[in-house]
């Protein structure tokens, strides 16, 4: 099983990396929130793997860290319908902490808003997934449900940018835009950011 590849980054599109290690060049697929992580060509890069064996196909995944890599495990794995395409397209719309934020949340709305995902597949992450994360290491609560059937928001670092994206979402800004603006708000302020200032950068 190849866990990881380490090597020059000879060249890269949102959606894939060719990484040369030992005259090897392994082409690998990778999500958008990947790619934006990725050095310039010609310089040393590592993703973390996972290799996906199908009758007439050897397909490799890469991640930026194991985290990552290990949740699109689960995707692939765990979630009834989703296969590494659709897992692909998901955290190419939504960062990992948007992502688990929402599902530990039972945000299916938020989840529905990526491009391939309509309501039933969301209610499925939900639902296949929530059991799987542990919501004391996210800095999230899943309290009592409304009446509405959705769990309201606790505080914690998850729930800052999930927050934040979803001010942005009632803005009028598209699910993918709100959280790559969150996203980049937050690498540009660091953890201690409130949501108030991860909503200003990102409208900034």
């Amino acid at each position: 099983m190849i866990t990881s590849v380490s090597g020059i980054l000879v060249s890269a599109t949102p959606l894939s990396a060719i990484i040369e290690t030992g005259g090897i060049g392994y082409e690998i697929h990778i999500p958008v929130t990947t790619a934006e992580r990725l050095p310039a060509p010609g310089q040393q890069a590592k993703l973390h793997t996972l290799a996906v064996y199908r009758e007439d196909s050897a397909t490799l995944y890469g991640f930026t860290s194991e985290e990552e890599r290990d949740f699109f495990r689960l995707l692939v794995e765990k979630v009834t319908g989703v296969g590494p395409k659709m897992a692909l397209s998901v955290l190419s719309k939504l960062s990992l902490p948007t992502l688990k934020g929402a599902i530990v949340a039972g945000d299916v709305g938020l989840l529905a808003k990526c491009p391939g995902i309509g309501k039933k597949t969301a209610e499925r992450l939900v639902i296949e997934l929530r059991d799987k994360l542990n919501p004391a290491e996210l800095g999230v609560s899943v309290p009592p449900k409304t009446e509405s059937g959705s769990a309201a928001p606790a505080p914690g670092v998850e729930n800052k940018i999930r927050d934040a994206v979803l001010a942005l979402v009632a803005l009028g800004y598209k699910a993918a835009d709100a959280d790559k603006s969150v996203r980049q708000a937050w690498i540009g302020l660091g953890p201690s950011a409130t949501t108030e200032a991860l909503i200003k950068k990102a409208l900034g």
